[in-house]
């Protein structure tokens, strides 16, 4: 997620809003990618192929599935997207490969568990009651409580050289106000209608999907700090342009 410089006594609402607006044209790619697909799934005929083909991958491979789809999808692509770039490679040395490759990895244990248990607690209904319990456990509860916290803590210890001590330091007294709530904020507003499309899935192609619009995302993201980094406007063509 674009991150954007602000002051210590801006209020909290306006880092939010700025940094939905850094992640503008990256975000409305995801929901239109996110919507597409789900549309293509209900309209294309073999979609129930493709359900069973996820239903018996996960049957098969366990918990592996969703772990090693999440570490690619989420953090090998883009690392080596970003190491293919002059303006980037600098920041990302190949040793960072375990910390993009292992956060993401666990995430991807993570959120098969909570997608899992989205289902046990409110059922397998893609009606718009249920649809509407779990985007607000997902956003209001998950994200609030658990993934965007240890997101922040987790790049920050990256971004300290990997040192507790001096994470420490950066967070005293800004943890919550200054890196939590305005990333939250933002990223209400670019995944709220992204994983609305997700819950519309059934169970086993929810991961898939968040999979697919996370590495697209990713590489828009990566794309534009590449070309931020070296001073030009970010492309039209995507990230391959």
């Amino acid at each position: 997620m674009a991150v954007c410089a602000h002051k210590q006594d801006e209020p909290v609402w306006r880092l939010g809003l700025r940094g939905a607006r850094a992640n503008l044209g990256p975000g409305l790619a995801l929901q239109g990618l996110a919507i597409a697909l789900v549309v293509a799934y209900y309209r294309w005929p073999a979609a129930e192929a493709l359900l069973r083909e996820a239903t018996a991958l996960r049957a098969r491979f366990g918990v592996f599935v969703p772990i090693a789809l999440t570490a690619v999808c989420g953090g090998v692509i883009p690392f080596l997207y970003l190491r293919a770039q002059p303006v980037t490679r600098p920041a990302h040395p190949w040793r960072d490969l375990w910390f993009f490759g292992g956060y993401w990895a666990y995430r991807g244990f993570e959120i098969d568990l909570f997608y899992r248990g989205m289902a046990a607690l409110f059922g397998t209904g893609r009606d718009v009651g249920t649809l509407a319990a779990k985007v607000a456990m997902d956003q209001f509860v998950y994200c609030l409580l658990v993934a965007v916290p240890v997101m922040v803590l987790t790049f920050g210890w990256r971004a300290e050289g990997y040192s507790w001590r001096r994470l420490r330091e950066r967070m005293r007294g800004r943890f919550l106000r200054h890196e939590v709530l305005p990333l939250y904020l933002a990223n209400c507003a670019i995944w709220i209608p992204a994983v609305s499309a997700i819950y519309s899935l059934p169970l086993p192609l929810q991961l898939p999907l968040c999979n697919v619009v996370l590495c697209f995302y990713t590489l828009l993201v990566s794309h534009m700090a590449a070309h931020q980094a070296s001073g030009r406007a970010p492309s039209q063509a995507g990230p391959g342009g």
